[in-house]
């Protein structure tokens, strides 16, 4: 068997968690509510009458989409490659989404996602510029 590659792994999770959080974003465009309104009122004004959150999630999410799968303009561009700009750009995404009540689940994904891409990150792996394909190993020595 060979070695889990974890950056594989967590673009997986993140594209699910972007895919949850687009479809968390048009359900709230409908049914706007703040998952901290148990709490204070006071950011309501974030998702009614102007839909800014909604929008702010809707956009977040679209970028992750094109960039994890990642669209052929983007696809070894030096961010697509990049694992630093995933792991900043992740909690921003997970905060936004965990602002609106439909996107807390796609929040927590995000934090898989984002706990799985430090793994990697600290494992020392590359993402590949060519999208899901894996590192070429150097030949080790002449063979027999």
């Amino acid at each position: 068997m060979g070695r889990l590659i974890k950056n594989h792994w967590a673009r997986l999770i993140v594209l699910s968690a972007a895919m949850y959080q687009v479809a968390a974003a048009v359900e709230s465009y409908f049914w706007p509510k703040i998952f901290w309104d148990f709490l204070t009122k006071t950011l309501d004004p974030a998702v009614r009458p102007i839909p800014v959150l909604q929008t702010i999630n809707l956009i977040f999410g679209m970028i992750l989409l094109a960039w994890e799968w990642p669209l052929s303009f983007i696809a070894g561009l030096s961010i697509h490659r990049s694992l630093e700009a995933r792991l900043a750009f992740l909690p921003l995404t997970a905060l936004a989404a965990a602002m609106i009540y439909q996107g807390t689940n796609a929040a927590i994904y995000y934090v898989i996602g984002l706990g799985v891409y430090f793994w990697a990150y600290s494992e020392g792996e590359m993402i590949c510029a060519k999208p899901w394909t894996l590192p070429q190993r150097t030949p080790r020595g002449p063979r027999v």
